[in-house]
């Protein structure tokens, strides 16, 4: 049985730019890198963000962008803040989507490998009661 997400794991082609990335965009703490070892299949990097386990090891980038993405949770109240670290790295914000009022913000940026991030303000539970409420649900 399927007991939750152990870790994800993205493939980079700088270790130190990834680093800088989830450190100070997403206050993620590093707790471990293979240095010049490789245990796997190349140099890596473990970081906790809250407590999910995010891994990156090196490789070659992704060939395009897409909407593939993983989201992050964080409080409406932070999103400038968010913004603003997003900003200060130079990274590539992409535009938000259309949405309906009630169902979150989201700040989509990408990674120099092609990654793409969400930062969400929003719910499961939120969305789905909004949904149910938009008018285009009573046609």
């Amino acid at each position: 049985m399927i007991q939750g997400l152990s870790h994800m794991t993205f493939i980079v082609s700088d270790l130190e730019r990834m680093t800088t990335i989830l450190t100070e965009v997403m206050d993620a703490r590093e707790i471990y890198s293979s240095g010049d070892d490789t245990f796997s299949v190349s140099r890596e990097k473990f970081f906790l963000i809250g407590e999910l386990w995010i891994a990156i090891m090196e490789g070659d980038p992704l060939p395009t962008r897409t909407y593939n993405h993983v989201a992050f949770k964080i409080d409406d109240a932070d999103f400038d803040l968010y913004v603003q670290r997003v900003e200060r790295l130079g990274l590539d914000i992409r535009p938000p989507r259309p949405r309906v009022e009630g169902e979150g913000r989201s700040l989509y940026f990408y990674d120099l490998d092609n990654h793409m991030f969400e930062l969400h303000t929003g719910t499961l539970s939120e969305r789905l009661a909004r949904y149910k409420h938009a008018p285009e649900a009573a046609a």
